[in-house]
C-alpha cells in the first residue's frame, strides 16, 4: 500500500534556463543543440526512441530499463526493496538473504507493482488552455481545468486501452498527454542481500566514495509469460570511462527550480521544518520499536531505511535554503523577470500567504499526517472510490477517474501483509502529532479522539478495524455507495468524521493553486520570449532526458576520483570494524577472494538527477547500458533548487561490478547469460 498523497499546494513557475550540463529534457524537446555544440554527438529521433521505449516507470516511485528481449528489468535495490519485502515472511526474509530465481517457474509475482512504459506523447495544450474562460473565479478556472483533464483522459484511454496522464509542463505553460503501456504482471528475479546493496547505510547515504550494489532484477509478464519487449539496453561490462559522454533516462519525481523566491522562503520556513519535525518523530518510534524485537526490526526495516533517506535529503535541502549566498542569487534571477511580470510575481506572494491560514490543517486532515496509517488510507480510498463514482467524470478528484481506477484497484486489493501492532503504533504517534499541532482543544481533534489518549484511540481504531482483509476491502470497493454507507469499521466511520473539512481544505487549496498557475503562465511567457530553447521543465515524475560525463570533483585540496573499487569497498568494510552497517554476510566473505579487487564498483558523473531518478539507466552514445544510477552525493542534494556542477554528482553502480558479484557471489547464471548474450 502507498501512503496516502495529495496534490502540492505549491505550483512551480519560473523556467529554468539550462547552464553547463544541466537540465531534464523532454523527450519532445530533447537537448540536441546543446549536446552537439559541447560534444560533438547528435542526438537522432531513432537513437531517443529506443532509450524511451526501454525506459521504465516504476509506480512506487522509481525508475528502471529493460535488459533483454524478454521483459528482464533492471533497478535500484532501494527501489524493489519494499516489494522484496512484502514477499518476505518471518520464515523467509528476502531483504536480509537476497533473492534468486534459478529457473523461470521460481520467479516470485509481487502483490502490487504497477509498470509504466511510455508509448506515446500529444501535445493538449490548445484543449487545456481553451477550457479556462476570462473572468472567471479561481474555484470556477481550478473546476474548468479538472473537467477538461478528465475528459481527454477519459476518451483516450476508452481509445487506446493505455493509461493516459496529462501533465503539466512549465507550470501551466503546457499540458502534454502521456500514454504508457501498463505492466500489473511483475515478478522478482534477483536480490543481493541488502548488507551489499545497501552497505554502509545512513552515515554513507548521499556521500562519495560509495561501495553499493544497490541493483536488482525484475520480469514483466503478459498473459502469463515472459513480456516481449524489442526495445531494450544492451549490456556493456566495461562500462563508461573517465570524461565520456554518457546520457539518464529516468522519471525525476519534482524539482523546484522555478518557483519564485516567495514560494521558497513558504518551504524554508514551513515546509520543510514540518517535514523534518515528522521525520524524527517518527524515526526515533520506529527504532525503539525495532530494538525490541527481532520481528519487529524485520517489519520496520524498510519503512527505517526510507525515514533516515527523507532525514539525510530533507535536511541536505533545508540547509540550501537556509543558505544566504543561494536566496540572494534566486532574488537576483528574478529580478529579471519581474520587470516584465511584476504583478504576477505579486500575486503569487500574497497567494503563499493566504495559504499559511490553513495550510497545517490541510496536512494534517487530508495530507493524512494526523493519521499515520496506511489502513486509515485503505478507509478513505473506499469511502471516497464510492462517492466519486456517482459523479460526472469531470467532476471527480483525479485519482478516482475512469483512466487511474486500473491503478487504484491494484493498490487497494493488493495482498501486502498488514501488521497492525506497527499500524497502531504509527498511527498512536500520528495522532499525538495532531494534538501537538492543532492542538488538543480543537474540536475536529477531539472528534477525533473521541474522549480517548492517542494510544487508546488507536489502538480502539486498528485493532477494531478488518480492512487489513483484502476480501473485506474488496467486498466494500464493489459493493459501492451503499455498502460503505452501512459499514461500522472504526476506520471507515473516520474517514468520515472528517472528509467534509479534509474535502474542503483542498478545494481550498485547489484554489489557491488556480491563482499560483495562472501567475506563472504569465511568467513562462516572458521567460520563453527571452531564452527560447534553453528552457526546460521541472520534474514532474515523467520521463526525462540528461546528460553529463564521468567525472571526479575536488573537495577542498582533496581529489574525488570518479570510480570506487572492490578493493576499497573491503578496505572500508575492515578500516569500520566490520559491523553494521558495513558488515557483509558469511557467503560473502567466503568467496570474495575470487572477485577481480579493481573492477570498478561505483561511479560519479555530472548527470542531472533528482528523486525518481533512482533505478534510471546510465547509456553511452550508442545506447549501451554503462551504468545504473542510484544516489546523488550530498552536494547535489541542492539541485532540487539550482543546479551545481562543481561538486554536485550523480552516483552510479558499475555494470562491472554487477557482472562481478553475480558471477562470483551469487552465482547467478541464469540471469548473468540472459544479460550478457
Amino acid at each position: 500500500m502507498r501512503p496516502f498523497l495529495i496534490p502540492s499546494l505549491v505550483m512551480a513557475a519560473l523556467l529554468p534556463v539550462a547552464r553547463a550540463d544541466e537540465g531534464m529534457w523532454l523527450f519532445t524537446k530533447p537537448p540536441v543543440r546543446q549536446v552537439k555544440e559541447k560534444y560533438g554527438f547528435e542526438i537522432t529521433p531513432q537513437w531517443l526512441e529506443h532509450l524511451q521505449k526501454s525506459s521504465v516507470r516504476f509506480g512506487n516511485g522509481g525508475s528502471g530499463s529493460f535488459v533483454s528481449a524478454n521483459g528482464l528489468i533492471l533497478t535500484n535495490h532501494h527501489v524493489g526493496s519494499g516489494m522484496i519485502e512484502k514477499l518476505s515472511t518471518k520464515e523467509r526474509d528476502l531483504l536480509k538473504n537476497g533473492f534468486y530465481a534459478a529457473t523461470a517457474g521460481e520467479e516470485l509475482k509481487c502483490p502490487d507493482l504497477e509498470l509504466n512504459v511510455l508509448v506515446s506523447i500529444e501535445d493538449v495544450t490548445a484543449r487545456v488552455t481553451a477550457a479556462v474562460k476570462d473572468g472567471q473565479s479561481p474555484d470556477e478556472a481550478a473546476a474548468a481545468r479538472r473537467a477538461v483533464t478528465a475528459d481527454i483522459q477519459k476518451k483516450s484511454y476508452e481509445a487506446t486501452g493505455l493509461r493516459s496522464d496529462v501533465v503539466t509542463l512549465y507550470q501551466g505553460g503546457a499540458y502534454h498527454l502521456y500514454r504508457y503501456h501498463r505492466y500489473t504482471d511483475v515478478r522478482l528475479v534477483f536480490a543481493p542481500d541488502v548488507m551489499a546493496a545497501a552497505f554502509g547505510g545512513d552515515p554513507d547515504n548521499f556521500e562519495f566514495p560509495r561501495y553499493c550494489l544497490d541493483f536488482c532484477f525484475f520480469r514483466a509478464y503478459e498473459n502469463d509469460a515472459p513480456a516481449k519487449t524489442p526495445h531494450f539496453l544492451k549490456w556493456k561490462t566495461a562500462g563508461a570511462q573517465e570524461n565520456e559522454l554518457v546520457f539518464t533516462s529516468g522519471h525525476p519525481g519534482r524539482t523546484n527550480r522555478s518557483v519564485t523566491l516567495a514560494q521558497l522562503e513558504s518551504m524554508r520556513d514551513s515546509g520543510f521544518p514540518h517535514r523534518l519535525e515528522q521525520i524524527f518523530r517518527g524515526e526515533t518510534l520506529l527504532r525503539a520499536w525495532s530494538d525490541r524485537d527481532r520481528e519487529n526490526a524485520r517489519r520496520a526495516k524498510g519503512a527505517i531505511v526510507g525515514t533516515q533517506n527523507g532525514r539525510k535529503a530533507t535536511m541536505a535541502r533545508l540547509n540550501g535554503l537556509l543558505d544566504p549566498a543561494l536566496m540572494a542569487r534566486k532574488k537576483e534571477s528574478e529580478a529579471k523577470l519581474r520587470e516584465t511580470a511584476e504583478e504576477a510575481f505579486t500575486r503569487i506572494e500574497h497567494a503563499e500567504k493566504a495559504s499559511r491560514e490553513y495550510e497545517m490543517r490541510l496536512r494534517m486532515l487530508e495530507g493524512g499526517d494526523g493519521f499515520g496509517s496506511g489502513l486509515f488510507g485503505i478507509a478513505r480510498t473506499l469511502l471516497r472510490v464510492a462517492d466519486e463514482s456517482a459523479k460526472p467524470e469531470g467532476e471527480r478528484l483525479g485519482e478516482y477517474r475512469q483512466a487511474s481506477r486500473p491503478s487504484l484497484e491494484l493498490d487497494l486489493l493488493s495482498t501486502e501483509p498488514v501488521y497492525k501492532d506497527m499500524e497502531t503504533l504509527r498511527m498512536a504517534n500520528a495522532l499525538t502529532f495532531l494534538c501537538a499541532k492543532l492542538g488538543a482543544t480543537d474540536a475536529t481533534v477531539q472528534s477525533i479522539l473521541a474522549g480517548k489518549s492517542p494510544d487508546a484511540r488507536a489502538t480502539e481504531l486498528i485493532q477494531g478495524t478488518t480492512l487489513d482483509d483484502v476480501e473485506v476491502r474488496r467486498k466494500l470497493y464493489e459493493g459501492g455507495k451503499e455498502a460503505v454507507a452501512a459499514s461500522a469499521d472504526p476506520l471507515i466511520l473516520l474517514a468520515k468524521l472528517v472528509d467534509e473539512e479534509a474535502r474542503g481544505l483542498r478545494l481550498r487549496a485547489d484554489a489557491t493553486g488556480e491563482v499560483i498557475s495562472q501567475a506563472h503562465r504569465e511568467i513562462a511567457t516572458a521567460r520563453f520570449a527571452r531564452d527560447g530553447d534553453s528552457a526546460y521543465p521541472d520534474a514532474t515524475f515523467s520521463l526525462r532526458l540528461s546528460y553529463g560525463v564521468v567525472k571526479g570533483y575536488m573537495d577542498g585540496n582533496v581529489t574525488i576520483p570518479p570510480h570506487t573499487t572492490f578493493w576499497e569497498m573491503h578496505e572500508r568494510h575492515a578500516n569500520q570494524g566490520a559491523i553494521a552497517p558495513f558488515d557483509l554476510t558469511e557467503a560473502w566473505k567466503e568467496r570474495a577472494t575470487k572477485l577481480d579487487p579493481l573492477v570498478p564498483l561505483n561511479f560519479i558523473s555530472t548527470n542531472d538527477i533528482t528523486g525518481g531518478n533512482s533505478g534510471s539507466p546510465v547509456v553511452n552514445r550508442e545506447g549501451e547500458l554503462v551504468g545504473l544510477i542510484f544516489d546523488s552525493n550530498a552536494p547535489g542534494l541542492v539541485s532540487d533548487f539550482f543546479y551545481t556542477e562543481e561538486k554536485g554528482r550523480a552516483v552510479s553502480v558499475h555494470p562491472a561490478a554487477i557482472q562481478e558479484v553475480m558471477k562470483k557471489i551469487y552465482r547467478a547464471d541464469r540471469v548473468l547469460e540472459e544479460l550478457t548474450h
